[in-house]
């Protein structure tokens, strides 16, 4: 399995290469060569492995030369923190099905992907006896996850940019309360959109990026992808097992990485098996929009909403979609992208029926997010966090004769305000958020200035 870039300007390269190499260095994003496929037979042999035992199987179609008893044991090591023996357990509520992705340390989906791309980090780093400078912005839940999945390893410094009161006052407790020696976080006085531009062109800055070696644990990691794929398959077994050959997905997302990585889920099964991925947006709706009207467009600022992880213009994810949407041409990848960053807007009505067979697509507003919190602990007696709402409200309304499963991306705890808003009743912090209020925290506050920030990681950085 060889990696290329989406804008056709690397030659191929190995699994290990591209988790490295997290941005690829003509700017484009990597993925596979070409997309593996399972039969029917392979699928009925995957029917009833554990979530970890079902992660090294799907890995492994993914990573080439890697030995899979290697990977084995990193799968094994990457979930042993999870507090479910299902790792993302599969609950039904009422009509639906929640795919439960908040049993890692930080109780968010992210935890899935970044405990395993930081144990992959250690593994090809041991491998090679180098170190890596991890940079990385964060909406929310991102930065405190791959600060958990890296904290206190050797030969590994993270760099965490996030957007300065804009996350929730639990997101930001759990990044600037960790205070190992390897871990520097920075509060941007900006939006993430900011903070994601200046991680991209630090990146971009190839002999930066060459001398202190940095490294990836954005969604722009291909590994990040890979790992979220697997809890797709997962679910569909169960409900498989349950007697039901199709299924739809509801996924509330905003920089595109959570439903792509269902989009190759359903690559790689067989046909049917996902028929449907619902794209859910919140105020920020330019996926919404990319999906109903063609246009791929920034209209006005970012809106600060009670679901922060999705307050999001600029979808960084897209990229490798549009790549498929173009045929697998990086050229005319790499030309639109020129074009976006020219005017802020691609017209791909071309494409609009292609994108239509692919996704289906509902903005969710602030009243509904919180209305659909409410009712659905009254008629569930279960809690949505804001982002689950906005995917629970978009598979309601459009619910066919299938099972809907709609992923569960954080623990409502998270976001008590919004919580507490829409049941009129605090929510109880579990054991790992009790008590971050009072711990010391450790945060560097920055302008949303690329060179002040390439001296920050200058000064800071491994070398």
């Amino acid at each position: 399995m060889k990696y290329i870039s989406t804008r056709g300007g690397i030659k191929p390269i190995e699994f290990n290469e591209a988790v490295m190499m997290g941005l690829a260095r003509d700017g484009g994003l990597l993925l596979p060569e070409t997309l593996p496929a399972v039969d029917q037979q392979r699928l009925l042999a995957w029917e009833n492995l554990s979530y970890q035992y079902l992660a090294t199987e799907v890995l492994d179609l993914f990573t080439g030369s890697m030995p899979k008893l290697d990977l084995d044991e990193i799968v094994e090591c990457s979930y042993s923190s999870f507090r479910h023996p299902q790792v993302t357990p599969v609950r039904k509520a009422g009509d639906l099905y929640i795919l439960e992705l908040f049993h890692g340390p930080t109780l968010a989906f992210k935890d899935v992907a970044l405990q395993l791309l930081g144990n992959l980090f250690e593994y090809e780093l041991k491998k090679t006896g180098s170190f890596i400078n991890i940079i990385g912005a964060t909406s929310g839940d991102t930065g405190s996850a791959a600060i958990y999945g890296v904290r206190g390893k050797e030969r590994i410094n993270i760099f965490i940019l996030h957007p300065h009161g804009r996350t929730s006052p639990i997101q930001a407790l759990q990044m600037t309360t960790v205070r190992d020696a390897n871990v520097f976080n920075i509060g941007v006085n900006g939006t993430f959109d900011d903070a994601q531009s200046i991680v991209k062109e630090i990146f971009n800055d190839l002999k930066f990026k060459d001398q202190y070696k940095l490294g990836a644990i954005n969604s722009i990691n291909w590994a990040r992808v890979l790992a979220q794929v697997v809890y797709y398959v997962f679910a569909y077994l169960k409900l498989q097992r349950a007697g039901f050959d199709s299924v739809d997905f509801s996924v509330p997302t905003g920089n595109f990485g959570d439903i792509f990585a269902g989009y190759v889920a359903k690559k790689l099964l067989p046909e049917g098996c996902i028929n449907r991925l619902i794209l859910a947006t919140n105020a920020n709706d330019i996926l919404t929009r990319f999906v109903k009207q063609g246009e791929y467009s920034i209209k006005g600022e970012v809106t600060t909403t009670c679901s922060p992880s999705m307050d999001i213009q600029i979808a960084s994810n897209f990229e490798r979609y549009l790549y498929y949407l173009r045929d697998q041409d990086g050229a005319k990848v790499k030309e639109d992208m020129a074009a976006f960053a020219a005017g802020s807007a691609l017209d791909l009505t071309g494409v609009r029926e292609q994108v239509k067979r692919d996704f289906v697509s509902r903005s969710v507003s602030e009243e509904e997010t919180i209305e659909t919190i409410g009712s659905f602990y009254r008629d569930q007696d279960y809690l949505l966090d804001p982002h689950t709402a906005i995917g629970v409200r978009a598979g309601q309304e459009l619910q066919e004769d299938r099972p809907m499963i709609c992923l569960a991306t954080a623990h409502p705890a998270k976001f008590g305000d919004a919580v507490q808003k829409a049941v009129n009743q605090d929510v109880e912090l579990p054991p790992a958020l009790a008590g971050l209020a009072n711990m010391e925290k450790r945060c560097e506050h920055l302008d949303a200035d690329v060179d002040k920030i390439r001296q920050y990681v200058q000064r800071h950085a491994l070398q």
